[in-house]
């Protein structure tokens, strides 16, 4: 199966493996050299991220790290209309993804704004089992963009539950642009990510593109005993591991090393077959 995402009307191919940029409008995000404050760190990291090779911006505006406070809706929404306004205004054909739990700011971002992908986290520090609400899946189903849908549950089996309940729930709703992301760090063990990681290829059953966001993150650093400064190794380490099982797209600070080792792997005949 060849995976598509519809982006303003154009098919955008996963045949390859694609990379998806970290752009934080963040004073808290857990890995400090991802926060960019100002409209022009905004436009150099944006510049970053596509020179590198990456085909997709993702930016946050409210902090999803463990033990984080969220900024309120107004807040999120006034940072997200400074970088969302940058990035358009310099790369405006550039593919944007927004990443917010709220429908209302994934609204404004869509129609104000013109993002082109909603990726949807859930609550910050979430630990248990967070489903997305009705409004945002209503919300999404309005909009006609791909959303992706994260799961915080913390084993295989109802990880593959999660998403077929949540994707059968959009799929009533008329919407089917949905990519699948596994939510490594969030409400699982440092044993159960890595559980997760070894069996990804068995994602594969629902017929969707897997996204994998594991760049820099604690099941690497601390399992590792290093510091998220020092967590690239194993990042590019866990990138090959995901691209080997499936992955069809990986959320990453550090877009130069994952295109390379996407290219490599390609190169190697490495990657899993989608679909």
């Amino acid at each position: 199966m060849d995976y598509t995402l519809n982006i303003r009307g154009q098919l955008m191919s996963l045949n390859e493996p694609q990379v998806m940029g970290i752009l934080n409008v963040t004073p808290d995000s857990f890995y400090a050299s991802s926060r960019v404050q100002t409209e022009k760190d905004v436009a150099e990291r944006a510049y970053q991220i596509v020179n590198e090779g990456g085909s997709i911006i993702d930016i946050g505006a409210c902090s999803t790290r463990p033990d984080s406070i969220p900024v309120s809706e107004e807040e999120e929404m006034a940072r997200l209309r400074m970088a969302l306004s940058v990035v358009r205004r310099e790369l405006p054909e550039a593919v944007v993804s927004v990443d917010t739990f709220r429908p209302d700011v994934a609204r404004m971002a869509v129609e104000e704004l013109g993002a082109d992908i909603i990726n949807d986290v859930g609550a910050p520090a979430t630990t248990h089992h967070s489903p997305p609400t009705t409004t945002m899946l209503r919300m999404v189903s309005r909009l006609r963009v791909p959303y992706i849908l994260m799961s915080s549950v913390p084993t295989l089996r109802d990880t593959l539950l999660f998403f077929a309940e949540q994707v059968q729930r959009l799929r009533d709703m008329g919407h089917n642009d949905v990519i699948l992301d596994p939510g490594f760090g969030f409400g699982k063990t440092l044993e159960q990510n890595y559980a997760l990681m070894a069996e990804l290829e068995k994602l594969q059953v629902m017929e969707l593109p897997i996204l994998v966001g594991i760049s820099r993150k604690s099941m690497i650093y601390k399992f590792l005993g290093i510091t998220p400064d020092d967590a690239l190794n194993g990042t590019t380490t866990l990138h090959a591991v995901a691209l080997m099982k499936g992955a069809s797209i990986l959320r990453v600070h550090d877009v130069k090393e994952a295109v390379e080792v996407g290219r490599m792997m390609e190169e190697l005949g490495c990657i899993a077959s989608r679909g």
